[in-house]
């Protein structure tokens, strides 16, 4: 066997039970977080002092927004630890913290029971979770592009986004189940402890199924680089500081995230308040209309991955960034202005249409920029950067100068984030065809490189593609 084919994994029949697993933990991080959102108008009352109802909600909403501020926090440290402990490891601790977070929100006596120490408890579960969803972007990232098939890693690694969906979906619909069997009584008492319980429960399933996943062969190719330079005497860099050394990558993905993260947030999140709030559609129709084209969103996930293993990421993202700049106004202006059920689901389903250009090749875009011993890191840390800072505060930039009479600012604001991943998609090269998870798959026959990857390919990603075809 050759050099070049021995730094080439062979298709494993592993693949889609690995790809499986690390989904279904990002899954149920995704519904531990939008059940927090989803349920808080009924646990308010149980965590903070008796009293004015709104206050209450803005308290629990503070603390939500507290989740968000970890999660940058969370990015760096499961980022170094998935970068020097294995992307498996990584991924097992990032669905234990956001299950125990669960179980203590479930599990939590009310404000009336422990007093000062409900809400004390309620903030510490959110930090657990906020650090949680923080790594797991990046540890789930890193890994789905790994493991998955040369050629194909487009494909696998958009299922990211469709275990986010699910997450969603499955809040929404343990919601609409337990608002039928059980009266608003029984759901302000007791009720909405379910959902959490549920989390935890799964949660800690996911974690014994991610323990049997296999390791990245990515991630034990580059400890034995390691091991390798540690018996020539060379020391290994810190995450970091190794991470500092690529800054053209560490800007090109910040801004590549920066539209796409806003525009997810807006369609996803922001869209079903915004029909009722000034469309003044009906609560239930908004419901509806939300679920399906998120249900529809879903499938459109591996359809533009595994278009971008043809054509290349950077044509899909400026499919994306293209579209997002031009239709955005445009979309959110004639939304206000009709309480039709089916123009409504029009506008929000070509919205997602093109923000699906974003969710597709958000794992492996970046993935494929950042080498082996930083890639973790170098996904999670500042899309976690970028999720506190745009994607938090979408929500509450909409509605701020919603209540200032400027609504029409907010469809500016999101086109200018868009525009700014626009210039990004035009300025960065191809990853796909300037891809580190092949040049990175090299024998470890001396100490690790230093050079960016990009510099270094020994593979390219269509010899690893036919190599891996040839492969018995």
């Amino acid at each position: 066997m050759s050099m070049q084919q021995a730094s080439i994994p062979a298709a494993k029949p592993r693949v889609v039970s690995n790809v499986v697993k690390g989904c279904l933990g990002n899954l149920i991080e995704w519904y531990d977080w939008f059940v927090y959102a989803s349920f808080s108008i009924y646990f308010a009352a149980e965590f903070f002092p008796a009293g004015n109802a709104t206050v209450q909600l803005l308290s629990t909403a503070a603390v939500f927004a507290v989740g968000f501020l970890m999660r940058p926090l969370g990015g760096w440290l499961l980022g170094m630890y998935a970068d020097r402990h294995g992307r498996r490891n990584a991924l097992a601790v990032s669905v234990l913290l956001m299950s125990a977070g669960s179980l203590a929100i479930g599990l939590t006596p009310s404000f009336d029971t422990i007093g000062m120490m409900a809400p004390v408890i309620l903030v510490i579960a959110r930090l657990l979770q906020g650090l949680s969803v923080g790594g797991e972007f990046g540890s789930s990232a890193t890994y789905l592009s790994e493991v998955a098939t040369p050629g194909k890693r487009g494909f696998f690694s958009s299922f990211q986004y469709v275990s986010i969906i699910i997450g969603q979906l499955s809040a929404l619909l343990v919601m609409i189940l337990l608002q039928r069997l059980l009266t608003p009584e029984q759901m302000g008492e007791w009720g909405w402890r379910v959902p959490f319980i549920i989390g935890a429960v799964a949660g800690l399933g996911v974690m014994i199924l991610r323990r049997t996943m296999d390791e990245s062969e990515h991630y034990k190719m580059e400890k034995a680089r390691e091991a390798a330079g540690l018996e020539n005497g060379t020391k290994p860099v810190g995450s970091l500081r190794a991470l500092m050394q690529y800054p053209k990558q560490l800007a090109a993905v910040f801004a590549l995230a920066i539209g796409g993260t806003v525009s997810f947030y807006v369609y996803t999140t922001y869209m079903q308040k915004y029909m009722v709030n000034t469309s003044g559609i009906a609560k239930e129709d908004a419901s509806v209309i939300s679920f399906v084209a998120l249900l529809l969103f879903m499938f459109l996930q591996p359809i533009a991955g595994g278009l971008s293993d043809r054509i290349g990421r950077r044509k899909i993202m400026l499919f994306f960034s293209i579209g997002g700049t031009i239709v955005t106004v445009p979309i959110l202006t004639l939304l206000a202005e009709t309480t039709n059920v089916f123009a409504a689901f029009g506008m929000m389903m070509l919205g997602l249409v093109f923000v699906s250009g974003y969710t597709a090749c958000a794992a492996i875009v970046k993935a494929e920029m950042f080498p082996t011993r930083v890639r973790a890191l170098g996904v999670g840390l500042p899309h976690a950067l970028v999720a506190a800072t745009f994607g938090g505060t979408a929500e509450p930039i909409a509605l701020a100068l919603k209540q200032a009479g400027v609504e029409s600012t907010f469809f500016w604001y999101v086109t200018a984030c868009i525009a700014l991943t626009l210039v990004a998609a035009i300025m960065v090269k191809d990853p796909s065809k300037n891809s580190t998870l092949e040049a990175d798959l090299q024998p470890a026959d001396g100490a690790p490189s230093q050079e960016p990857a990009y510099a270094a390919v020994v593979v390219s990603a269509p010899q690893a593609r036919d190599a891996a075809r040839r492969r018995p």
